[in-house]
């Protein structure tokens, strides 16, 4: 099997000054753009555990909608960006594939916030992400990666996955730095939010 696992050539070095560090995970199906989104956002070259899919995968991985696709996740990505001097996020993308579900609730440990990344052509295969997503407590986003022209709008992929209303939904291209910056400030929007409601919860008693 040929392997593409990355190894940076030129590696940006983390500041001496950092000091704090804040993870968010994104999950979601087979072939949605999870790593597409990790290497447009960050400030590093990614680590990924990119493999060439060979006839091995044939009625393990079911690329239907994908079936382009010639490499897939076997591990996580794994990408950062400096928020500030003294702050770091950092990035983790899932496996998409059902065999390495496994590898999930261990992403989940100690994560901000989740970003399920959805392809309308394939909504089923996000469910077992939100699912597990609701199943740990763990506040997330939604956003619809464009492969084309959205064929749907968003209400309709809101109630095609029902998604309550105040569970953000938006459009994205994973591909595009600026696209995925927006998803990831969509996500720290709704984290603010979230955090704000409990303040004022705990405030009132």
């Amino acid at each position: 099997m040929d392997s593409t696992t990355s190894e940076a050539t030129v590696r940006t070095p983390l500041r001496g000054t950092a000091a704090h560090g804040l993870k968010i995970v994104v999950v979601g199906g087979f072939g949605v753009g999870k790593t597409t989104m990790v290497r447009s956002v960050s400030e590093i070259r990614p680590l990924s555990t990119e493999e060439t899919m060979t006839q091995a995968g044939a009625g393990v991985d079911f690329n239907a909608g994908a079936r382009f696709k010639t490499t897939t996740t076997v591990a996580f990505d794994f990408g950062r960006i400096s928020l500030d001097e003294k702050m770091v996020l950092y990035l983790f993308g899932a496996p998409g594939q059902e065999r390495f579900w496994f590898l999930w609730d261990r992403l989940f440990s100690g994560t901000l916030g989740a970003v399920v990344l959805v392809d309308t052509r394939r909504l089923a295969d996000s469910w077992y992400a939100i699912d597990r997503l609701e199943h740990h407590g763990t506040p997330f986003i939604v956003a619809r990666n464009n492969f084309g022209p959205p064929a749907h709008d968003l209400d309709d992929v809101r109630e095609a996955l029902s998604l309550p209303e105040g569970i953000p939904l938006i459009d994205c291209d994973a591909r595009a730095r600026s696209s995925s910056k927006q998803v990831l400030i969509a996500l720290v929007d709704h984290l603010y939010h979230l955090s704000a409601l409990s303040a004022a919860r705990e405030s009132a008693q």
